[in-house]
């Protein structure tokens, strides 16, 4: 059984992403906040091929260093789900912490990899250009610290625009995003005469302030990915949910609809909200490692394996010594080029193209972000390539 509650109703407020909760809430989002549901559609689901390898018994490095099997690390890092595909077929697939088949497991920041790829369809499509600015389309971004930001900027988080993503203070940029984003309430010990956000896009025009000059330097903030999004809808005339249904999702042949959380205005968390199945974060996964699939252009995940590698510093470079970021994936070096979806709490979309290797890794760490753990995953996951 589970660490969690049994309801929702148990869960802190303050606290409900934190453990122990964390370990029930990450695989029971619908009921712990609103959502919207990303319809899969009525097409028929593209079914994976099996070819399964006894996988939970190689041998890898655990957190201390020493030798143990797949199966004991996943446990040791709080697994909730493994996913493993191998030339597009499954050669494992584990689930733990009563993590089912059809269970939604939220993703965090792995939501930014799926709205940052369906960005790339609207490119494709020319409803999107890259090198504009981003307040082309939605001119009251002029009144921000994005003035004169391009969305390309945007999408590589190169911005100069000063947010704090300190997540561990709920007075910091990001604290006001959980309060304006719904997922938490304004903490009680708040200022009584501080003004909090009351949703997403309030939160996003009360930036102006910047840091440094536009395009200088790589700095996660994860109200980028939301900025993006706003974009997103400003040209089509739909809302987020709809558009990840209608390009991505209802053409990847998923099993399941997902769903995003959603704030007061009904706008759908693009930097963190989103909820799939194991499988389904595999045929997302799939899709960018085969090219796109006729679903996403070739050339978008091309340029996306292309990072600005030299905008791309500490504290980042602890975890990716020759990282980078580029259109919303992290990119882990610039020989191989893999490309990574990555969440805190955890979440992980590993693509390996020399390997011809998808992995997913869901799970739901003590903590927000853990290097070590970040480590050991990434280093469990080659000794895995290597075996195949």
């Amino acid at each position: 059984m589970s660490n969690g509650p049994t309801r929702s109703n148990a869960l802190p407020p303050m606290d409900w992403d934190r453990a122990p909760w964390n370990r029930w809430s990450f695989l029971n989002m619908r009921e712990v906040l609103p959502t919207v549901e990303v319809w899969r559609g009525t097409g028929p689901v593209r079914q994976f091929e099996r070819v399964e390898k006894p996988l939970g018994t190689l041998p890898v490095k655990s957190l201390a260093g020493k030798e143990a099997s797949l199966t004991d690390f996943l446990n040791e890092t709080f697994t909730d789900g493994l996913l493993v595909l191998h030339r597009g077929k499954i050669v494992f697939e584990a689930y733990m912490n009563d993590m089912q088949p059809r269970t939604l497991h939220l993703s965090q920041s792995v939501a930014k990899s799926v709205t940052g790829m369906t960005a790339g369809i609207l490119v494709g499509r020319g409803l999107l250009d890259p090198g504009k600015l981003v307040s082309d389309y939605i001119p009251e971004l002029a009144g921000t610290g994005w003035k004169g930001a391009t969305l390309q900027q945007v999408l590589d988080m190169s911005t100069g625009v000063k947010f704090d993503e300190t997540y561990t203070d709920p007075n910091s940029d990001m604290g006001q995003l959980d309060v304006s984003t719904g997922w938490k309430p304004i903490p009680p010990d708040a200022d009584k005469n501080a003004k909090w956000p009351t949703h997403v896009w309030e939160q996003i025009l009360g930036l102006k302030g910047t840091t440094r000059p536009h395009g200088a330097a790589f700095e996660y903030r994860s109200i980028e990915t939301d900025l993006l999004a706003f974009c997103m809808e400003a040209v089509t005339g739909k809302r987020l949910a709809q558009i990840v249904s209608e390009e991505l999702w209802q053409k990847l042949g998923v099993e399941e609809s997902a769903c995003f959380t959603v704030d007061s205005a009904g706008y759908a968390l693009a930097d963190g909200g989103f909820n799939a199945t194991l499988r389904d974060y595999g045929r997302f996964g799939q899709m960018v490692l085969s090219g796109g699939q006729g679903i996403v252009p070739a050339s978008w995940i091309e340029a996306t394996r292309n990072a600005p590698h030299e905008l791309f510093g500490e504290p980042y470079t602890i975890a990716l010594p020759q990282g980078g970021y580029h259109n919303q994936f992290w990119v882990e070096d610039p020989v191989s080029r893999n490309l990574m979806c990555r969440g805190v709490f955890g979440q992980l979309i590993y693509v390996d193209f020399a390997h011809d290797m998808v992995a997913v890794k869901l799970s739901t760490w003590p903590d927000f972000l853990n290097v070590k753990m970040t480590m050991a995953t990434l280093a469990a996951l080659k000794t895995v390539a290597q075996a195949l």
